[in-house]
C-alpha cells in the first residue's frame, strides 16, 4: 500500500521547528512517557484519569490513540487538525467530576487544566530531543518553537496569549504551578504503571527478553531527565549514576533510529500504528495535494468548525441551564476518536 498523501502541511509545515523536534524518534515514547507520567501529579487531572479507568483498562490503545491526536495536530492537514479538535472537546464536555484529594471538581476541557497538559507535551519534548538527540536548539529556533507551540494551543480551550514564549517564561510557568502539584498515592501508582513502556508501548508479540532490556532502559532514560523534586513527588527516585548510564545507553540507541527512515518507520508501527498514515508522508518527505501552510481562523472558515474556546463557553453556558452533555460513569469506555486507522 502506497503513503497516502495530506490535502496540505496543516498549521506548521516543513519550515517549522515544530516538524523537526516532533518528527524525531525521542518524541515517540521518551518525550511522551515524560509527559503523560509528569501529568500525573496534578490531582484534578489524576482523578480524571483515575475515575475513567481507561488508562489501565486499556493502556496501548490509549497510548496509540493520544500519540494519533498529537501527531495530526502538528503534521495532519488543516481539515483533520480541526476535525480531531472539534471532536477532542465533545468528548472531553463529558469529563467532569469531583476530585477526592483536594475536594475540587476536575473539568478536562478547563482551560488551566489543558495548559498544563499543553505545556507539559511541548516541554518534554523538547527536552527529550536536547538530552537524547541533536541537542539544544539556538536561541531563534526556540523562540520560533514557542510561537508554534502557542499556535498549538489555538485547537484546545488554551487561549494562547497565556502560553510563554521563552524558556525562563516556561520555566516560570513550572514554578508557580509546582504548589498545586501532588504526589497522591494515586499519582505514584499512576506514574508507575506508565513507566512501564512494556505495559503503555511495546507490542505483546516482541520477545519477553527484548520487552525486558527496553523497558528497563527506556523507564530510567525518562527518569534521568525528571527533576529531583518530581522524582521525590511521584516516588521515582534514581541514582545520579544510573541517570548517566541510562543517557548513555540510550542516545546512540536514538541517533541511530533517526538516521534511517526505514527504522523510524519501522518503530512507528510497532509502538503507534494509528500515527503510522500521518507520521510516515513526513518522514518519507512526501508532499501533500496542496503544499501550503494554513490559518486557524481561514480554515475554521472554510470547513465551518468552531473555535474550542468558543466551543466551551457554549458547554458551560448549558451547564448553567443544568442541560448539556452528561458526565461519564466511572470506568466508562470512551469514543473513538474518528482518526483515520
Amino acid at each position: 500500500m502506497g503513503v497516502r498523501r495530506q490535502q496540505d502541511y496543516g498549521f506548521f509545515g516543513p519550515g517549522s521547528v515544530t516538524w523537526r523536534v516532533w518528527r524525531y524518534p525521542t518524541s515517540v515514547v521518551l518525550g511522551f512517557l515524560r509527559a503523560v507520567v509528569i501529568e500525573e501529579l496534578d490531582p484534578h487531572l489524576v482523578a480524571s484519569v483515575d475515575q475513567s479507568g481507561q488508562v489501565k483498562q486499556r493502556p496501548k490503545l490509549r497510548y496509540d490513540r493520544t500519540m494519533q491526536y498529537f501527531a495530526t495536530v502538528k503534521f495532519g492537514d488543516a481539515e483533520s487538525v480541526l476535525r480531531a479538535s472539534d471532536t477532542l472537546v465533545k468528548i472531553h464536555s463529558r469529563a467532569v467530576g469531583d476530585d477526592p484529594v483536594t475536594g475540587g471538581r476536575y473539568d478536562a476541557n478547563d482551560p488551566d487544566s489543558q495548559l498544563w497538559i499543553h505545556l507539559t507535551a511541548w516541554h518534554s519534548i523538547l527536552y527529550t530531543y536536547e538530552v537524547f538527540g541533536p541537542g539544544k536548539l539556538t536561541e531563534a529556533e526556540e523562540a520560533q518553537y514557542w510561537e508554534e507551540c502557542a499556535r498549538a494551543a489555538e485547537f484546545q480551550t488554551i487561549d494562547p496569549a497565556d502560553i510563554p514564549r521563552t524558556r525562563d517564561g516556561v520555566r516560570a510557568y513550572f514554578a508557580a504551578y509546582r504548589p498545586r502539584l501532588v504526589g497522591s498515592e494515586v499519582a505514584q501508582d499512576m506514574m508507575d504503571f506508565l513507566l512501564d513502556a512494556s505495559t503503555t508501548v511495546l507490542p505483546e508479540r516482541m520477545p519477553a527478553p527484548l520487552r525486558f532490556v527496553f523497558n528497563t532502559i527506556a523507564r530510567r532514560a525518562v527518569i534521568a531527565t525528571l527533576p529531583r523534586w518530581m522524582r521525590k513527588l511521584g516516588a521515582t527516585r534514581q541514582s545520579g549514576l544510573t541517570d548517566r548510564v541510562a543517557i548513555a545507553l540510550t542516545r546512540p540507541v536514538v541517533r541511530a533510529v533517526a538516521a534511517s527512515t526505514w527504522l523510524q518507520v519501522w518503530a512507528l508501527r510497532l509502538a503507534s500504528p494509528r500515527t503510522v498514515p500521518i507520521l510516515e508522508p513526513v518522514l518519507r518527505g512526501v508532499p501533500p495535494v496542496r503544499p501550503v501552510v494554513r490559518e486557524p481562523a481561514e480554515a475554521r472558515a472554510q470547513y465551518g468548525i468552531t473555535d474550542p474556546r468558543e466551543q466551551y463557553a457554549a458547554i458551560l453556558a448549558e451547564r448553567a441551564r443544568q442541560a448539556g452533555p452528561v458526565p461519564y460513569p466511572k470506568h466508562h469506555r470512551e469514543e473513538l476518536l474518528p482518526f483515520p486507522a
